[in-house]
């Protein structure tokens, strides 16, 4: 019988662990793809609506890697933040009215949705002193400070000006037009730049003895100074 009540709890511990940290995320990270494909239907593109991308429907946005393993393993490995993505809404911007215009809406459309969410679950925590339940209200602080947090993440990591980050598609529209196409295309080149950042530079400068994360730092000290004035 004690074992049966020792497995309850730890399944328990594990659904709570499970709602407070990954689920935030997959709030966060839906809801930023989401806001892409509304304005780019807004701007006359109607890809992702077609694909059904439009939908909260997190199956419809799940990416096994970006959504379950890579925050997984940021979780485990204790760097100090935790970071995701959906599967990329579809855009064709040849459909788009005023397509460099539309393009840096539809980019900043997620940042600015993550940043909304960040200050809608601020301004919850304020709310928890009514809830008389000790418990549900320390559940209740920590997945409501795990929402501004995680969202703050993103939206800093997506402003950085790195293809095919958002960030790289807003300063798209401020440089001439021949560098921007190719600024904007390069994505592989991109990916590369953030594994570096986010991993082996880490990685070399512990071999070295030393530490080294300037990627961390920067979505560390981003988070910590904008959820310093939130809450």
């Amino acid at each position: 019988m004690q074992n049966d009540y020792m497995e309850i709890i730890n399944n328990m511990n594990l659904f709570i662990g499970i709602v407070i940290n990954f689920l935030p995320l997959l709030i966060a990270i839906i809801a930023h793809e989401v806001s892409h494909g509304w304005v780019a239907y807004w701007r006359g593109d109607d890809t992702a609506k077609r694909q059904g991308r439009l939908s909260l429907n997190p199956l419809r946005h799940i990416d096994p890697m970006g959504s379950v393993v890579v925050p997984a393993i940021l979780l485990l490995s204790k760097v100090g933040f935790v970071i995701g993505w959906a599967k990329p809404v579809p855009v064709n911007y040849c459909n788009l009215k005023k397509p460099r215009k539309d393009i840096f809406l539809i980019s900043a459309a997620g940042i600015v949705t993550n940043l909304y969410l960040a200050l809608i679950s601020a301004l919850l925590t304020y709310l928890l002193p009514f809830i008389h339940s000790l418990t549900v209200q320390a559940l209740a602080n920590a997945f409501l400070i795990n929402m501004v947090i995680i969202n703050i993440i993103i939206a800093a990591f997506n402003l950085l000006p790195i293809p095919p980050l958002d960030g790289s598609k807003i300063f798209f529209g401020w440089i001439n037009r021949p560098w921007a196409a190719k600024y904007v295309s390069a994505e592989r080149e991109g990916l590369i730049a953030i594994v570096v950042l986010a991993f082996i530079l880490p990685y070399l400068a512990n071999l070295l003895g030393f530490n080294f994360h300037p990627l961390g730092w920067y979505l560390v000290n981003v988070t910590k100074l904008t959820a310093s004035v939130l809450l």
